[in-house]
């Protein structure tokens, strides 16, 4: 079984509300919503 990461969304998050994933050369994009939820779109 492999290891699982976990990653502070504070880390992530630090200067941005909005993050790009680039995942089998499909740009993903992670964002914090006003209602403090996570949302990720492609």
């Amino acid at each position: 079984m492999k290891e699982i990461v976990v990653i502070d969304s504070q880390k992530l998050f630090s200067a941005t509300k909005i993050v790009q994933i680039v995942h089998n050369d499909q740009v993903y994009v992670l964002r914090i919503t006003r209602d403090n939820k996570l949302i990720l779109t492609k």
